[in-house]
């Protein structure tokens, strides 16, 4: 199993990187919080790789977390590696597992390709298994807002990590409703333009 990989950014596609590391460039698979990083910069990806009948493919994550995360996912049935990529690129690890600790599959439904049935049954097969992966964080309204925010910051034209990015560093003390917490987040663009 090849466990991380360290090198250059040699290309990036909308779904994968390559990663040049040893003279060898690598193809990997990877969700949103790895993309976007510029040609020639450093990067390491902590990995999977998954052989099939007719090919490997490499899945890379950035944290450790994330890649435990998305083996968590593939374990259930029915949800592919190309499925959990996507989950993870559409929802922050936080706002998978409050979706599962809550059991809220609208949130999962909010994934392109996941529909009720697939998204209750996430739930329903990683409700004890995403409890040893870091914590469950507490689950409400600010949930929700922070899913709107995150949308309504994607309808206006900037990324899903651009957006994530965002939110995440909203202080505590960040108004808790829908526009005080639109306003604090488009500040963060304006502050880091």
């Amino acid at each position: 199993m090849i466990a991380s990989i360290q090198g250059t950014i040699a290309a990036n596609g909308a779904d994968h990187v390559v990663v040049v590391a040893g003279g060898i460039g690598y193809k990997v698979f990877a969700p949103i919080t790895a993309l976007g990083r510029a040609i020639g910069d450093e990067i390491l990806l902590h990995t999977v790789l998954i052989v099939r009948e007719d090919n490997m493919s490499l899945y890379g994550f950035t944290t450790t977390n994330e890649r435990e995360i998305f083996e968590r996912l593939i374990s259930v049935s029915g949800i592919g590696p190309k499925l959990g990529i996507a989950i993870l690129s559409t929802l922050t690890i936080e706002h998978l597992r409050n979706a599962v600790a809550a059991g809220k599959p609208e949130l999962l439904r909010r994934v392109p390709g996941i529909g009720q049935k697939t998204a209750e049954k996430i739930i329903f097969e990683l409700k004890d298994k995403l409890k040893g992966a870091s914590g469950i964080i507490q689950t409400g309204a600010l949930e929700d807002t922070t899913m709107d925010v995150i949308e309504a910051l994607t309808a206006l034209g900037y990324s899903t990590s651009e957006a994530q990015a965002a939110v995440k560093t909203l202080p505590a003390d960040a108004p808790k409703d829908f526009e005080g917490r639109m306003r604090a987040a488009l500040l963060y663009f304006i502050n880091n333009a």
